[in-house]
């Protein structure tokens, strides 16, 4: 769907709240222009975590090339500014062999690192925080976020002293950069634009979504769920990081028989719900963001004409 500019790849990119059909049109769209998919999904990055990540069967994955899908052991941490960095190598390549690159997934955050870059916050200071834990322990948090008035009194201004955590990293932002957090962040803000790019959110019906969220729910549960959650767990991933997410939770109260399959079921399809509610509301605010409601095939009709 077109050429980008300054030697940027123009990136299509398919958003939108969790069973909206991102994958089905992102596959279609792909296949006509002979494109490959990068996948911007902050679960299905995980590997052996396949049902309740809703991740393309092999069927579709052998229709088109996909990239950043089961690419992370369980226990490793992830970050945004990682998948920035896979994500980038990954479009490097394709663009490499002359395809086209779209772009598909739910997770804002990914999106957004991806399209407008992400603040290259420094790391901890080990010393620094245990200092100011224990001046917390004994002085009380007031006297930490004292310490962050000095320094950087616009942060300390948008900061309760109970949140102790987001002092102390704002303190540990000022102590290794010598600007206040507060200027390091509009420093070092989103810029412009990472790739030129075309940002499509699929926008269902709420009534429709609800329904897709539904049958998808009950779907996953009757193909082995709970089976692939038991299994995980036996294998020691009980403790790795998408085992919290929505589906993943239900599914090992099941099997520690703290819920019914049935009770499993809605509990999972209404924290869906809830989640895709976030999504859009994150959507919203993405600048250059298309809303498209269905039918989608005027998309498929524009990808013709690109």
């Amino acid at each position: 769907m077109g050429e980008g500019v300054e030697g940027r790849p123009l990136l299509t990119v398919i958003a939108g709240p969790t069973a909206s059909g991102k994958t089905a049109l992102a596959i279609e769209l792909a296949r006509r222009a002979g494109g490959e998919i990068v996948s911007a999904d902050s679960q299905q990055v995980y590997r052996h975590f396949d049902i309740g990540t809703a991740k393309p069967s092999s069927e579709e994955l052998a229709s088109v090339p996909h990239h950043l899908l089961s690419v992370v052991d369980p226990l490793e941490s992830f970050s945004a500014a990682e998948y920035q960095r896979r994500a980038d190598a990954v479009i490097s390549e394709i663009v490499g062999r002359g395809r086209p690159v779209f772009v598909v997934g739910g997770t804002g955050l990914y999106l957004r690192v991806l399209l407008h870059g992400v603040v290259d916050a420094p790391g901890a200071l080990p010393a620094l925080r245990a200092e100011l834990e224990a001046l917390a322990a004994a002085e009380g948090r007031e006297a930490v976020h004292r310490r962050l008035t000095v320094v950087d009194p616009e942060t300390a201004a948008k900061l309760p002293p109970q949140d102790l955590v987001r002092v102390v990293r704002a303190l540990e932002i000022h102590a290794q950069t010598g600007v206040p957090a507060s200027e390091f962040r509009r420093a070092h803000a989103f810029s412009a634009d990472r790739y030129p790019f075309r940002l499509y959110v699929l926008d269902p019906p709420r009534e429709s979504l609800y329904e897709r969220i539904n049958a998808r729910t009950e779907a996953m549960f009757s193909g082995g769920l709970v089976e692939e959650t038991r299994g995980l767990m036996a294998r020691g991933y009980a403790d790795a990081a998408p085992m919290r997410s929505v589906g993943y939770v239900q599914a090992r109260a099941v099997v520690e028989e703290r819920m019914t399959v049935a009770e499993a079921i809605h509990d999972t399809a209404q924290e869906t719900r809830r989640y895709a509610k976030r999504q859009l509301t994150w959507f919203r605010k993405e600048p250059g963001a298309v809303f498209v409601p269905p039918p989608y095939e005027p998309l498929l009709e524009r990808s013709r004409e690109s």
